[in-house]
């Protein structure tokens, strides 16, 4: 498979996990309306989580530096980052991004803004300390990827999705305590058991799918990252340096980690269950299909 074939076919798979995403939120709407006989929990729960995802999505650039510590990489100070970013800006065919930089010794970056115009693109001084040119070329291809891909809106869609099922979930939980819903008059036992069982396990469905979504934009941006700069071994080498360094960030958190070219938390476990929970795929599988596209 050749790197454009792997980039079509991760679009594709992003968009198979979005619709199972949505699938998710639909099935846990149903039986929360069927249950109660009410639409207005809906309601109030929809515009709850989209007005708080929206209100992310304007101004995620601005929460996410002030939760980073980032501040401006200014020309002088940053030369080279500055010229590569240029040059991949113009490579890529968007806006140049605005330059943040985050004093920190473990190597990272990351992109966000809601959209081409209103780009942002940070790296550490780890980072920027510790890479060559051509592997800062890859990591910033890579982001700007992430910008170029849309991938900032379709997370803060993944965002918006979870957040809803997380709501539902917790408000019927809540009123279930209280005594809420008229359960004799709602037909069948056993469809109330299985919809109250999915209603309980749907924000634990949810977020799984956000985590896939996540790993999946990662191996999207390296393959576009690949194409920007048609040379695949300076992000291969960039990543092998990110995944042998193994402190984490000095101010990380959760909220932000996915939006990171790398764990920040540092590199964790290989094992079925810490991939499944990860942010992000392993370094190792990330580097391979860079450099052997076709998976062999």
């Amino acid at each position: 498979m050749t790197l454009y074939q792997e980039r079509s076919a991760n679009i594709w798979k992003t968009a198979f996990l979005m619709a199972g995403f949505i699938a998710v939120v639909l099935a846990v709407g149903y039986a929360v309306a069927w249950y109660y006989h009410s639409q207005a929990i809906l309601y109030v729960a929809i515009v709850f989580a989209v007005g708080m995802n929206f209100y992310s999505y304007w101004f995620s650039d601005k929460q996410v530096l002030s939760m980073t510590n980032a501040r401006p990489a200014l020309r002088e100070e940053f030369f080279d980052f500055y010229t590569v970013a240029q040059n991949m800006a113009i490579t890529a065919g968007i806006p140049m991004p605005k330059l943040y930089v985050i004093e920190d010794p473990a190597p990272n970056a990351f992109a966000t803004g809601r959209d081409e115009k209103h780009a942002v693109v940070c790296a550490t001084t780890g980072l920027l300390a510790m890479m060559t040119r051509q592997e800062l070329e890859g990591v910033i291809a890579h982001e700007m990827s992430h910008v170029k891909n849309r991938d900032i809106l379709l997370m803060t869609m993944a965002v918006v999705l979870a957040g809803f099922v997380a709501i539902i979930a917790d408000i019927f939980l809540r009123m279930s305590l209280w005594g809420g819903g008229d359960r004799d008059s709602k037909g069948s036992g056993l469809f109330m058991i299985i919809a109250i069982v999915g209603i309980v396990l749907a924000p634990f469905a949810a977020t799984l799918i956000e985590l896939a979504i996540s790993r999946r934009r990662e191996y999207l941006a390296d393959a576009s990252g690949a194409l920007l700069t048609r040379y695949p071994e300076g992000l291969a080498s960039a990543l092998a340096k990110l995944g042998s360094y193994d402190a984490p960030m000095q101010r990380v958190s959760h909220a932000t980690a996915h939006l990171f070219i790398s764990d920040p938390f540092g590199p964790g476990k290989t094992d079925w269950i810490d991939r499944l929970f990860s942010t992000h795929p392993p370094i190792a599988d990330r580097i391979k299909q860079l450099l052997s596209p076709d998976g062999k």
